[in-house]
C-alpha cells in the first residue's frame, strides 16, 4: 500500500526544518482521503511542483503534527499517465 498522498505547505515549516500539516489544504485532504494522522505515519507531500516523502511527528512545543523530510529529497512530481479515450479502449477490446 502506497503512502496518502496530502497537500503540504513547503514554506510553512517549522525551526526545526519540519512541515507543519495545518494549512487548509492539508487539512482538506486528510477529510477527503480519511487519513488520520499518527506518530511514524508515511507520507507523500506535495505542492504545485514539488513532493517529498515524509514521516508525522507530534511537535509537543506547537502541540501540532509536523512531517519529517529531507529537504534534499524533494523531487518534482511523475506526470500521471494519460488515460485512455473511450475510442481507445473500444479499438484494444
Amino acid at each position: 500500500m502506497s503512502a496518502p498522498r496530502i497537500y503540504a505547505d513547503f514554506h510553512n515549516a517549522d525551526s526545526l526544518g519540519r512541515l507543519r500539516l495545518n494549512s487548509v489544504g492539508t487539512v482538506q485532504d486528510l477529510s477527503r482521503q480519511r487519513v488520520t494522522l499518527r506518530d511514524g505515519l508515511q507520507l507523500t507531500l506535495y505542492s504545485e511542483d514539488l513532493e517529498v516523502d515524509g514521516e508525522v511527528r507530534f511537535a509537543d512545543g506547537e502541540g501540532l503534527w509536523v512531517a519529517v523530510i529531507a529537504w534534499d529529497a524533494i523531487r518534482e512530481p511523475e506526470p500521471a499517465e494519460p488515460l485512455e479515450t473511450p475510442e481507445e479502449l473500444s479499438r484494444s477490446a
